[in-house]
C-alpha cells in the first residue's frame, strides 16, 4: 500500500458521482474552508477551487467518474491523487456515512499523508484500453452461449456433440439435435447471437490491432516472443501495465496482477490470506491464459508443467506457470530482452 505523503497549503476532498460531486477543501490546521455540493461541471468545480489554486491537491476515490476530473487537473495543472477505493474503505469506515462526511474524511486522510493511491492511467492510451476490456466483455459473453448450448445438450442427455462449436463449420446441424421445438429454438437463439459476436469481435479485432500498436512496438513485439501469447494478448498485457517502471520490485508488479495470496496474520498465528480482489484483474486473466496458451504445441513447455505438477500437485500447477510467466513479463521488459525459453525453463 503506498500513501500520497507530500505536503500542500490546501486539500481538496471529493466523494464524486456521476451527477454531483461533495466538494471539501481543508487547511493545512484541519479548518474546512468550503463544503459544497456542486453539479459535475468543470466550470462549477474551477470557479470553487480558485481562491486556492496556489497550492492545491485535489483527491478523489477509484470509481468509474474520475477520468473527466483527472483530465481537467492535468489540464489546469492541479495536482491530482487518485485513492485506491478499497484500501479507502478500510480506512475511513465510520458509523454514519453521506456524501458529505465522506468529502471531508477524503480530504482529512489527504492532509495526513493516509491517501492510499491508484495509478492514475494516461489520457492517451486510456481509450484503447477501455476498448480491450469491453472486447474480453464480449469475448465473455459468447463463451456464455456456447456453454448454455453445452449445459443444454447435457440436460437432456444427449450424445456429446463431439467437434469444438467455438468454430462456426462445426455449429451446423446442432440445433436439430434437440427434438423439442421450444429447446431447438433457444439454441438457435444462441447460434444467432454467437455468430453476431463473432462479426463484433472479428470487426474490433481487426481495428484495435490496427490502431494500438503505435503506443509502444518495441514492447509488443517483446511480448509477442513469448510462446502462445498472440496479438490480442499482447495488446491486454501491454496496456493493462501501461509503464513498467511504476514497479520497483518485481513482487510489486505479480502481486498487482494478484498472482499471490497475501498472508493475514496476528501475534504470530496465520488465519489464511486476504486481498484477493485487490489488484488488476484483466491481468490476472491475461497471465492465466497466457499459462494455458503457453503449454499448446510446446513439448519443453508440457515437460515444465508435469515438473511442476509433481512438486506442487495439479491444482497449483498452472497458477505457478501463470506467476512465473508474470515473473518472466517483468523481467523482459525492465531489461529490454526478448523472451528465452532456455532461461524459463531452467528457473
Amino acid at each position: 500500500m503506498r500513501f500520497y505523503t507530500y505536503q500542500h497549503k490546501f486539500y481538496c476532498g471529493i466523494d464524486l458521482h456521476a451527477r454531483s460531486m461533495y466538494v471539501c477543501i481543508i487547511n493545512q490546521d484541519g479548518e474546512i474552508l468550503v463544503h459544497r455540493n456542486l453539479p459535475t461541471r468543470p466550470d462549477r468545480f474551477l470557479k470553487i477551487i480558485e481562491p486556492y489554486r496556489d497550492d492545491l491537491v485535489v483527491a478523489v476515490e477509484c470509481m468509474f467518474t474520475w477520468y473527466w476530473l483527472a483530465d481537467l487537473c492535468a489540464q489546469h495543472r492541479i495536482t491530482f491523487v487518485l485513492g485506491h477505493a478499497l484500501y479507502m474503505k478500510a480506512i475511513h469506515g465510520g458509523k454514519s456515512k453521506n456524501d458529505r462526511i465522506d468529502s471531508h474524511k477524503i480530504g482529512t486522510l489527504l492532509r495526513g499523508g493516509m491517501i492510499p493511491v491508484a495509478y492514475v492511467y494516461p489520457q492517451k492510451m486510456r481509450s484503447t484500453r477501455d476498448l480491450l476490456r469491453r472486447r474480453m466483455h464480449l469475448m465473455r459473453k459468447r463463451a456464455e452461449l456456447l456453454s448454455h448450448i453445452q449445459n443444454t445438450n447435457s440436460q437432456y442427455n444427449l450424445p456429446e456433440i463431439g467437434k469444438k462449436i467455438a468454430y462456426k463449420s462445426n455449429r451446423v446441424g446442432v440445433a436439430e439435435r434437440f427434438p423439442d421445438p421450444s429447446v431447438q429454438k433457444s439454441v438457435e437463439v444462441d447460434l444467432m447471437l454467437i455468430d453476431t459476436y463473432d462479426a463484433l469481435l472479428t470487426d474490433l479485432e481487426l481495428f484495435i490491432v490496427r490502431t494500438a500498436k503505435g503506443h509502444d512496438a518495441n514492447v509488443f513485439y517483446r511480448l509477442r516472443s513469448v510462446h502462445g501469447i498472440g496479438k490480442i494478448l499482447a495488446l491486454v498485457i501491454l496496456y493493462e501495465i501501461h509503464d513498467i517502471n511504476r514497479f520497483p520490485r518485481v513482487q510489486d508488479f505479480v502481486s498487482y496482477c494478484r498472482l499471490v495470496k497475501c498472508a493475514r496474520e496476528s501475534a504470530g498465528k496465520r488465519h489464511g490470506s486476504s486481498g484477493k480482489k485487490i489488484g488488476n484483474a484483466h491481468l490476472k486473466w491475461a497471465f492465466s491464459e497466457a499459462a494455458v496458451l503457453f503449454l499448446r504445441n510446446n513439448p519443453d513447455g508440457q515437460k515444465y508443467l508435469q515438473k511442476l505438477e509433481r512438486k506442487h500437485g495439479k491444482g497449483k500447477a498452472l497458477t505457478i506457470l501463470a506467476h512465473r510467466l508474470a515473473r518472466a513479463v517483468y523481467f523482459m521488459l525492465k531489461r529490454k530482452t526478448t523472451f528465452d525459453m532456455k532461461t524459463f525453463l531452467d528457473q
